[in-house]
């Protein structure tokens, strides 16, 4: 039987499997985290290009997240040592930044979190270096339908199950794969919390949404088979059959009528 907790904004609550409920407080705190972050991922669209390394891209991540009065929360996190998540072409996510340099046709995952004034803002977009063939900037585009097919799965009285289901339906009408070993999760105080949201199910299972929830969605969903592993840096994930792989991410939280989306674009540069 699923658990709900009702928290207030100054509590950080701990990872118990309770599923944490929010007020208006909380709301207005993951809305400036979630902005930053989504800031951060606009002004990364005039620097990834072919030539760039990803360690570049991860130190400006790192400086626009303290300029912006917060800290990454990844730096640190299980001792990762990067400010962010930069997966390139097969790399499902966790790729770490490091010497890689960007080249022409690369599709890129860069997943941030800035953690302000206590509160997480987890997003990720794709980018498009240089000229893409069109088979991947039609996976792109199709695990961005999966997220927004996803949210609008994400209101009261709803279950976890139906946004999985939404999204497997729409990447496999595709022939698409959806990965199952990672998923969404709950957020806030927390980087990492309950609920697991799986993208992939049945609808009308899993718990029921409420008020007050907070959590992302993050399908990520490979060219070919959905199958993955670890590499042994223990934190990069590719596709078993080296196919590409895309990812979006958004945090949202649940209000008395749907939902919020706290990592929207300023800058009306939700995709590619």
């Amino acid at each position: 039987m699923t658990e709900y907790q009702t928290i207030e904004a100054h509590e950080t609550g701990y990872r118990d499997g309770t599923i944490k409920l929010h007020g208006a407080e909380a709301f207005a705190g993951m809305r400036k985290a979630g902005r930053l972050a989504a800031e951060i991922l606009d002004a990364l669209y005039d620097v990834v290009r072919p030539g760039v390394t990803t360690g570049a891209i991860d130190d400006l991540v790192r400086t626009m997240t303290l300029d912006g009065g917060a800290v990454p929360a990844t730096l640190g996190y299980r001792g990762y040592a990067h400010s962010c998540c930069i997966s390139v072409n097969h790399v499902v996510c966790h790729g770490i930044p490091g010497d890689k340099t960007l080249k022409d046709g690369d599709i890129v995952n860069i997943d941030v979190t800035p953690l302000l004034d206590g509160w997480h803002g987890d997003s990720s977009r794709m980018y498009l270096v240089g000229d893409v063939a069109l088979k991947a900037r039609r996976l792109v585009d199709v695990t961005y339908e999966c997220l927004m097919i996803g949210i609008e799965q994400a209101r009261p009285g709803a279950r976890l199950g139906d946004i999985g289901a939404a999204i497997q339906a729409h990447a496999e009408a595709n022939r698409y794969g959806v990965v199952r070993e990672f998923c969404g999760h709950g957020v806030g105080r927390l980087f990492h919390d309950a609920p697991e949201v799986v993208h992939a199910g049945r609808a009308g299972t899993g718990p029921e949404l409420r008020p007050g929830m907070f959590f992302t969605i993050e399908p990520m969903i490979n060219l070919g088979k959905p199958g993955v592993k670890l590499l042994d840096d223990g934190w990069t994930a590719v596709t078993r059959d080296r196919s590409l792989s895309a990812q979006f991410e958004h945090s949202i939280g649940i209000t008395e009528d749907g939902c919020e989306v706290f990592t929207t674009s300023p800058a009306g540069r939700h995709k590619p």
